[in-house]
């Protein structure tokens, strides 16, 4: 199964960090958060990546490019043409990586159908490329596969991004809450879909819209509740929390490591 990354939104929230750079490559622990995506979903056995690129596509482009010469040592015999031998190896050999440019403006239901092509005919994940997770693979496949669906998302329960006052009739704070978790649930990505959802994409949708609308309406989308760690990179305040789990060898997300 090919694992399918949406990396080409403007991150606009964190103009700081996305100036010149797409949200996926954002650095937590000093690698780009698209990175420890990949990380996570090939510790679980997908090493098939298509990743859909838009905003800054040459960063990313030239991160993977380069990928050898930035992780290995390596010695190079220059001339026409130069040579590259490349010393040892490094844990991402295997990875199968398509980096396809979807135009820096398409929404995300246009980038996945124009990417058809590579992404093929068969079953595949897809998800956001700014959101880690402790996410069960298998149990999301398995549940998936007893719903019938063509599509299932995993939802979660978000944490506030404020604190909660609960007060009494008189004014006075009865409690606070500080981020408090959620009722509701949203997508958070890691999708489970047939290839039959091309056919509920259009050029100019976003998957979010109508497409999911259309399915839901048929009773062809399902989904997976995650109860264990998620976080959104979506601004500042959330790079820095991740970081710290990160530094602080407490991140959840990062279940290659034993955790």
């Amino acid at each position: 199964m090919k694992a399918v990354l949406l990396a080409g939104g403007l991150g606009t929230r964190m103009r700081e960090e996305t100036e010149f750079r797409p949200k996926p490559m954002v650095e937590v622990g000093g690698r780009p958060v698209l990175w420890h995506i990949m990380k996570l979903l090939s510790h679980q056995g997908l090493r098939e990546f298509v990743i859909l690129t838009g905003y800054r596509s040459d960063v990313i482009r030239r991160y993977f490019f380069d990928y050898e010469h930035l992780n290995l040592d390596f010695t190079i015999q220059l001339g026409k043409p130069s040579t590259t031998t490349f010393h040892g190896q490094h844990d991402e050999a295997g990875w199968s990586i398509t980096v396809v440019d979807t135009g820096p403006q398409t929404l995300t239901g246009e980038r996945i159908l124009r990417a058809r092509e590579y992404i093929g005919d068969s079953r595949f994940l897809l998800t956001y490329g700014d959101g880690l997770a402790d996410i069960n693979l298998a149990r999301l496949v398995e549940e998936h596969e007893a719903s019938n669906a063509s599509l299932t998302m995993s939802v979660a329960k978000p944490n506030s991004r404020f604190g909660v006052v609960e007060r009494d009739e008189s004014g006075l704070v009865k409690r606070f809450l500080e981020k408090p978790e959620g009722k509701e649930l949203v997508n958070m990505g890691f999708m489970i879909a047939e290839p039959i959802v091309f056919q509920s994409l259009g050029r100019g949708q976003a998957l979010e819209d109508e497409p999911l609308r259309k399915l839901a309406e048929a009773g062809k989308l399902s989904s997976y509740l995650h109860e264990g760690f998620w976080q959104p990179m979506d601004t500042q305040r959330e790079l820095e929390l991740l970081n710290e789990m990160w530094d602080s060898g407490k991140a959840p997300w990062a279940t290659w490591k034993g955790k």
